[in-house]
């Protein structure tokens, strides 16, 4: 039992040496991995490592495995230190980040900065605009005072433009009151008889054409760029159709047709065009061997106002073309035509804008053929038994139609129920 126990201290006494030998090479080993661990990278003092490591396994016996493997890495590490002199890539941008944290300036956005990068395209263009503007100050001034000046100058132009076409309404209104002025002496009119008609008087109805001639002619020369003065042209056509100078009053109605304004207006266009075909009659009346040539003009511009889009043009073209037919001893198509205008114009339920049209279209188509008309009641204006009236009463009475609204003027009255025949 006491060798046992002998044995057994013996035992314990041989193996506590061995204890901190098998500690030792753990530590070396530990030690050599912490060493290449803290190592800097600048592969000073490796070999002096190498070397402490070879003493301490020399110190401490045989090296194990783990001890060896350690040994091998730890020179592999720093053979290849050696070989670079410096620290790697990775190294040296991680230690300069580190180094500087600190030691810079942080550039925090202000809140310029912040608006100027949220803003939308628009306000950041406003704003290159608005430093522009700063920087050119000079540049700016004077193009705001063109701008001004340019707009002053436009208003004024405007203003201009607008009074001068009040002054040539006015004076060609008074031209169409000479035009439609009476016949009489206006020192025997008794004012009190009644309210004083306000045309102007004219001793004879040459004397009431020459002035309205004179003022038609003066708008066109005082106005020429005005709308007033394309109507004072108009009504020039018209006396001169009146004072029977045939190529006078073509040359008026034909420059009226190509007008602007016969662009824009097509019942302007149309009085043109009918005034221009009583003109082409007027000239066939005095140049019989031109006669059938001038004819036809005047019938091709009937079916040019029969083709307009206004109301009432195309039964005024197709009566017009029907009496020149008749001229040219075509009483057949004549007759048709005048058929078709009485029954346009007689439509129920419509208001013709030429009311007398019927009337006068009916007489015509009586006196072509009596069967294709009534015949006129008795006691009616014209009629048998009746107050049979003249031309010129007849043509007094369109003209009356016309200033009561029945339509509107070129020669003949209410677009020219008269013609240049006397028919």
């Amino acid at each position: 039992m006491a060798d046992k126990d002998e044995d057994k201290t013996e035992g314990e006494g041989e193996r506590e040496p061995a204890e901190p030998k098998a500690k030792k090479p753990a530590k070396a080993a530990e030690a050599a991995t912490k060493s290449s661990d803290d190592g800097d990278g600048d592969g000073d003092g490796d070999e002096a490592r190498i070397d402490d490591i070879a003493a301490r396994v020399d110190a401490l016996g045989e090296e194990d495995e783990i001890e060896k493997l350690a040994r091998l890495e730890e020179e592999k590490l720093a053979e290849r230190r050696k070989k670079r002199g410096k620290k790697g890539g990775l190294e040296t941008a991680a230690s300069k980040r580190l180094a500087g944290i600190g030691k810079r300036d942080v550039k925090r956005p202000t809140a310029e900065a912040v608006a100027a990068g949220s803003d939308d395209p628009l306000m950041a263009q406003t704003r290159k605009l608005s430093a522009w503007a700063r920087e050119n100050q000079r540049t700016v001034t004077i193009a705001g005072l063109v701008a001004v000046l340019g707009a002053l100058g436009f208003a004024g132009y405007m203003y201009k433009e607008r009074k001068t076409e009040q002054n040539a309404s006015v004076e060609l209104a008074k031209a169409v009151s000479s035009e439609r002025g009476r016949i009489g002496d206006a020192d025997k009119e008794d004012e009190e008889n009644g309210p004083r008609d306000p045309r102007p008087v004219f001793k004879t109805a040459e004397e009431r054409r020459n002035k309205a001639l004179e003022q038609y002619r003066a708008v066109k020369s005082a106005y020429p760029s005005t709308g007033a003065a394309i109507l004072a042209r108009l009504g020039e056509g018209s006396v001169l159709l009146d004072k029977r100078d045939a190529d006078g009053a073509a040359a008026a109605f034909n420059d009226v047709k190509s007008s602007p304004l016969a662009a824009a207006d097509a019942e302007v266009k149309g009085r043109a065009l009918e005034g221009a075909g009583f003109a082409y009659e007027l000239k066939a009346q005095a140049n019989a061997g031109e006669a059938p040539r001038l004819l036809d003009d005047a019938l091709k511009v009937y079916q040019e106002l029969e083709r307009l889009d206004v109301k009432g043009f195309k039964e005024l073209g197709m009566y017009h073309q029907s009496r020149v037919l008749q001229a040219k001893g075509d009483k057949d198509k004549a007759k048709e035509l005048l058929k078709t205008v009485r029954e346009r114009v007689n439509k129920p339920g419509e208001n013709h804008p030429f009311p007398y049209l019927e009337e006068v279209a009916t007489d015509r188509l009586r006196a072509l053929d009596p069967s294709a008309a009534p015949p006129k009641a008795a006691g009616a204006m014209g009629g048998p038994g009746g107050n049979k009236m003249t031309e010129a009463q007849i043509r007094e009475l369109i003209e009356k139609l016309k200033a009561g609204g029945g339509g509107g003027g070129g020669h003949g009255g209410a677009g020219g129920g008269g013609d240049p025949h006397g028919h």
